[in-house]
Order: structure tokens, then sequence, then C-alpha cells
């Protein structure tokens, strides 16, 4: 097996982790792995924003956040888990990963809201008279 390619912190670049983290699912997926205390398997990530993510498409996400230098990706038996480098990259652009990452949560928890606020306008529309 190859091993993983894990560039230094020298080595990333601001438009690699934009870049890596201009993807929706890929965004959601560094965001769940920087706020998590321990590493997380792939397969964790399976059934994301009520759909499920074919595992190639899964490990092209993860291909994606190695190259860009946000995660760390570990060999366990047959399992691959993840940790945030959030730290490492923190110290080279400080305040560029936070506020990412806080910029995904309100952007999600405005989509939350929303699609509720929709889901009760339509229940209201529909209920019978």
């Amino acid at each position: 097996m190859r091993p993983l390619f894990h560039p230094s912190v020298e080595d990333v670049t601001v438009e690699a982790v934009l870049h890596a983290l201009s993807d929706p699912v890929r965004v959601a997926i560094f965001a769940q792995i920087d706020g998590s205390e321990c590493s997380q398997n792939c397969s964790n990530f399976l059934n994301m924003s009520e759909r499920t993510i074919p595992k190639s498409t899964l490990s092209q996400h993860f291909k994606a956040l190695r190259d860009a230098g946000l995660i760390r990706g570990e060999r366990r038996g047959i399992e691959m888990h993840n940790t945030s480098r959030c730290a490492e990259i923190d110290k080279r652009f400080p305040g560029l990963i936070a506020a990412i990452v806080k910029a995904h949560s309100i952007q999600s928890e405005q989509k939350l809201r929303a699609d509720k606020a929709a889901k009760r306008a339509s229940a209201s529309r529909s209920a019978p008279k």
C-alpha cells in the first residue's frame, strides 16, 4: 500500500486551503473532524446532509483535505483515521481556519432554520381547512 502524502506545514498555501474547503461536503467533513476530540474514521461520513456519499467520492474528498494539509490520515488496519492539522496551520495562517469553520457553522445554522421554516409553511398549506 502506498504511503499517504501529508505536506509539511511550510508547504501549505492559502489557495490550497481555500480550494479544499470550497466544496460544501469537504468543509462539513473538516468542520466535524476539527470539532472532534479524537480521530474520525472515514466511514463516519458516509451519510452527510440527508444523503449517502459513495465511498469512492468520500475518498476523493479526504485526499483533497490531506493534500491541502488540513488533515492527517493514519491507517489502522483497514480503517483510515483522520485528525485535524488546524493547530499547525493556525501557526502559519493565524485565524484562517477558525474563520472558515465559523462561517460554515453560521451558514449551516441559517440553512437549517430556512429548511425548517419551509417545512412548516408547506405543512400549513397542505393541512385540511
